[in-house]
Formats: structure tokens, C-alpha cells, sequence
């Protein structure tokens, strides 16, 4: 393909595109990392398939509204698996493995195993989508994950293979997988219009659940009811609409990447909001993991 044919972008607009990209992954990363506490609220009212079924009953509304007013173009008969695949991988599994998990994984364990994530997601990205991943990208890659490690340990919980940990491991390689399978689908669709039908088709796939959660509301505390109308609203409806957009503007092994940020970030509000003063470990951790990422991002590899 001829080089000299391609139109070039003032400095000024890609300084701008950048800028505004990095904003979308900041709110994803914020949004993201406040959905742990807000589940374990969440949890204590409501069983964990009826929270999902309940948090994405509450994201696919105005979804469906988004969808109805804008009149996106339908997809292709070749690309509705992968539409298919964003509602049931990205919403409906992963909400399941993960609540389930966080029932018996406390949350520094937790938040090392599903951070195994964007490290499966460069390898697919490689194989599949054909992206490189040079060696500083692979050694800020490991930093961070040697930081989520030592947040890990910083909690004081045992590291154990159980089944809540192997659950929270399948959530992550859902992700994953949703994240190579969609990322052709930015090419001809909007990001938005891609996340809206994540969210309508993962909330069609958990209503099921929706009556046992509808009587299990009498006896949920208002935290927990609450929990479930932010988990519908920020982690869900706007988180996943700015990380489709983060995807669309950025190699999927990159975008994986800042992925790092959400447990220094979840650590830091812990400390704002629940005053939950983090250890040694976990301050170390935190660092080495947003170091981490900014190595991937000065070495674009």
C-alpha cells in the first residue's frame, strides 16, 4: 500500500486524540476499580447471578434506548457471533464467574488472578490479531503484574488454587477473548453501538435470574440495592462504553495493558472512602504496577 496516498493529521489533532483517549481510559480504569467494593456490598442482599442479572437489567435500558434513537447499522451475518460473543462472554460470564468468586476470594487475590488478563490478551492479540508486543512492552507488562502480586500479598490472605480462584480465572480469559473477538468489529461500528449491544444481549441472556432477584429486593439492605444501581449505571454502562472506545483507538495488547491501574486505583480508594490504610507491600505494588504501564506506553512496541 502507497504511503504517499494516506492523508496525515496535524500534530494538534493527534495530540488532542491522544489526550481524549487517555480520559476514556482513566474513567474506565476509576469505574472499574470502585465495581469490587460496590459488589461485595452488593452480594450481601442479592445472590450473585441476580446481581448481574439485576446490574445489566439496569445498563441495557438506556442501551436499548441509545440503540432505538441512533439506528445504528445491523450487523453482518458474519459478524454476529461476535456481537453475540461480547453479550455472553464479557457480560453474562463474566458477572457470573466473578461474583461467584468474590464470594470466597478475598480481594487482593483476587485482583492478581484477574489481572492475568491482559497478559492472555497479548498473547491472543500476537497469534490472532497479528500485533506486536516488543521486549519493553513484555518487561512493563511483567513489572505490573509482579506489583498486582505484591498488592496481593499486602492483603495478608492465602494465595489458594480453589474453585473461587479458578472461577475468577475463567472471568478473566472471558474478557480476553471478548476483547480479540470484538476488535475487528470497531473497522465498520461505532464503540458505543458495540458496548450497546453487550449490554442488551448480556441482560437478555441473565433476565432468567430476574424474578428470584426481584424477590430477593424486600429483604436487601439499601447498600445493597444501591451497590446494584451503581454497578448498572458506572462500572457497566459507562465503564464498558469507554473501554469500547479505548479498544477501538488502540492496539488490543495496549489497551489490555492499563488494565494494571484498577488495583492501585481500587487500593487508593479504599483509603478515601473506607479509610482502609494500605501496607508496605501494597503501596510497593501499586507503584511497580502503574510503572509498569507507563513503560508499555513510552515504548509503544
Amino acid at each position: 500500500m502507497s504511503v504517499t496516498s494516506t492523508p496525515t493529521m496535524p500534530a494538534s489533532t493527534t495530540g488532542n486524540a491522544q489526550r481524549g483517549t487517555f480520559v476514556f481510559v482513566a474513567v474506565t480504569v476509576l469505574a472499574w476499580a470502585s465495581a469490587f467494593p460496590a459488589i461485595r456490598a452488593g452480594l450481601q442482599g442479592f445472590g450473585p447471578v441476580e446481581l448481574g442479572a439485576v446490574r445489566f437489567a439496569i445498563a441495557a435500558l438506556p442501551a436499548a434506548l441509545f440503540l432505538l434513537i441512533t439506528k445504528p447499522s445491523l450487523p453482518r451475518w458474519n459478524e454476529l457471533w461476535r456481537f453475540a460473543s461480547g453479550g455472553l462472554f464479557f457480560v453474562c460470564l463474566y458477572t457470573i464467574l466473578l461474583n461467584i468468586g468474590e464470594q470466597t476470594v478475598s480481594a487482593g487475590p483476587a485482583s492478581f488472578i484477574i489481572n492475568v488478563n491482559p497478559i492472555i490478551t497479548a498473547l491472543m492479540a500476537i497469534a490472532i490479531l497479528g500485533e506486536r508486543f516488543g521486549k519493553w512492552a513484555w518487561a512493563g507488562t511483567l513489572l505490573s503484574f509482579a506489583g498486582i502480586g505484591l498488592i496481593a500479598l499486602g492483603e495478608g490472605s492465602a494465595m489458594q488454587i480453589d474453585m473461587g480462584a479458578l472461577l475468577i480465572l475463567g472471568a478473566a480469559l472471558c474478557n480476553s477473548v471478548t476483547t480479540i473477538v470484538q476488535k475487528p468489529l470497531f473497522q465498520r461500528h461505532k464503540p458505543l453501538t458495540v458496548s450497546a449491544w453487550n449490554m442488551v444481549i448480556g441482560a437478555v441472556l441473565l433476565a432468567p435470574a430476574l424474578p428470584s432477584a426481584i424477590a430477593q429486593m424486600p429483604l436487601a439492605s439499601t447498600e445493597s440495592l444501591l451497590s446494584a444501581i451503581y454497578l448498572g449505571i458506572v462500572p457497566s454502562l459507562i465503564a464498558y462504553g469507554t473501554w469500547s472506545i479505548v479498544l477501538s483507538r488502540m492496539p488490543a495488547s495496549r489497551a489490555s495493558n492499563f488494565m494494571y491501574c484498577v488495583p492501585p486505583v481500587a487500593t487508593a480508594l479504599g483509603y478515601v472512602w473506607l479509610s482502609e490504610t494500605p501496607g508496605l507491600l501494597g503501596i510497593l505494588g501499586g507503584v511497580l504496577a502503574l510503572g509498569g504501564v507507563v513503560i508499555v506506553n513510552l515504548k509503544k512496541a
